[in-house]
């Protein structure tokens, strides 16, 4: 068993105050009972966030920071025949444009359904095809394009920039001009949109942008089946909702960490990822004598304070 959870950690007072009031019993239980193994990250800035990167090394991927093939993966697992074209996934989103910058909202709050996303994609297929572009629908939040641009250039994945200033972010260089123009006419041919103007009227955000990550070729997937992926913590940090994100971690605690637990105490091979905005730290569960084993069942590792030096 190994899982790995993402935004497991924030590094904004809230976020840290919100920590310090958890009870994660089985966590701290779980932690005595393991050895720190690899450390994944570097800092909040980084274009790839440490979940990312502890993904990228499960699956044996070669690749450095913001050039790891995920939108090749996605357009694999969508049934797309992904050949040996490098690929990035164009997330369909909302660009809040405010006095001072724009920010990028999260795309689930979109809710937008396979018709209105087919109706869109097929309105900017024309205008990247014609810069010879392939492109494939997926799914209503996971279009694709390929191209050879896109082999070697660094992007941001999207975790790191919904609620934040997209122009940090954007991607740049030589490489980057291309998609950047054809980026800049598609939110032309988005904003009159009657598919926008439709949703609109239904209350609904317009769909004004894309998100482009996740660039490269594909490549195989290594020990991708023996990891758990737990994402709920995604939303409510990415929200700022810490009530929600306490409750999510208390249910966190109480199942998918309280049954590597037990695993753990009958001897069978556990590993835990936990991975915040800088880092990404596992911890490997480790032989002990049966009198370690005995003092583990009621030593506490303070989960605070692993998951603040995330």
């Amino acid at each position: 068993m190994h899982l790995l959870i993402p935004f497991a950690s924030g590094l904004s007072d809230a976020a840290v105050h919100t920590l310090r009031e958890l009870d994660l019993p089985h966590l701290a239980r779980l932690l005595a009972q393991m050895e720190p193994t690899a450390r994944l990250g570097t800092d909040e800035y980084s274009l790839t966030p440490p979940h990312e990167s502890a993904l990228a090394a499960a699956r044996g991927w070669v690749g450095g920071e913001g050039r790891l093939p995920f939108a090749a993966q996605a357009a694999a697992r969508d049934g797309i025949e992904v050949l040996d074209l490098a690929w990035g996934q164009l997330t369909p989103a909302h660009w809040f444009v405010g006095r001072d910058q724009v920010t990028l909202g999260d795309p689930a709050m979109l809710d937008l359904d396979e018709a209105d996303s087919r109706a869109l994609f097929d309105a900017v297929r024309d205008l990247f095809e014609s810069e010879g572009f392939a492109l494939a629908w997926g799914a209503p939040l996971r279009w694709y394009a390929a191209h050879e641009s896109l082999v070697d250039l660094p992007t941001a994945s999207l975790d790191r920039v919904v609620g934040r200033n997209v122009d940090r972010w954007l991607p740049s260089g030589p490489a980057a001009r291309l998609f950047r123009r054809l980026q800049s006419e598609l939110q032309l041919l988005l904003y009159p949109h009657a598919v926008n103007a439709a949703r609109e009227a239904r209350g609904l955000l317009s769909v004004n942008s894309v998100w482009l990550s996740g660039c490269g070729r594909h490549q195989p997937g290594g020990e991708e089946a023996a990891v758990q992926l737990d994402e709920r913590l995604r939303a409510p940090l990415l929200a700022d909702d810490w009530a929600a994100w306490a409750d999510a971690w208390r249910a966190l605690d109480a199942g998918p960490i309280a049954e590597g637990l037990a695993r753990a105490r009958r001897g069978e091979p556990v590993a835990l990822t936990l991975c915040g905005e800088r880092h990404a730290q596992r911890w490997d569960s480790a032989p002990r004598a049966w009198w370690q084993q005995l003092a583990a069942r009621w030593r506490g590792t303070p989960a605070a304070a692993a998951l603040e030096a995330l």
